[in-house]
């Protein structure tokens, strides 16, 4: 199981990795592992959007399973992956590259501290 130590991450199994007020968001590797073949990924929130901390933002739709997506921070939606509409198995090949799901501009950073760090997220999930 593949823990990246430069991300941050949820006890729902979302990662963000963080470039200046910006960060990536999608879901761990021990995540698409415990969904199975991603079929669909639904994104219900849209660019302008503000999330706030455990947001829902969208579904991601497995052959096992149907899970929600939350928001490990605040922000401000700048971006949407278009890959997955057409690649939905990208989140299952390579979830902390190609299989991020949405872009936003992080508007509390201090909320990023409340995050599980990759030692954290790895007892979580007896890794």
């Amino acid at each position: 199981m593949n823990i990246p130590a430069e991300l941050k991450y949820t006890k729902d199994h979302e990662w963000i990795r963080i470039e200046g007020n910006i960060g990536f968001i999608g879901i761990t590797d021990y995540a698409q592992g415990e969904l199975g073949d991603v079929v669909f990924v639904d994104i219900t929130k849209g660019v302008g959007d503000t999330l706030s901390p455990n947001d829902n933002f969208g579904t991601i739709e497995a052959v096992k399973t149907v899970s929600e997506l939350y928001a490990p921070c605040s922000g401000t939606i700048l971006e949407i992956s278009s890959d997955l509409n057409d690649s939905p198995e990208f989140i299952n090949q390579d979830p902390y590259g190609k299989g991020w799901m949405i872009k936003i501009e992080i508007t509390d950073p201090a909320e990023i501290d409340s995050l599980l760090d990759a030692a954290a997220y790895g007892e979580l999930v007896g890794a």
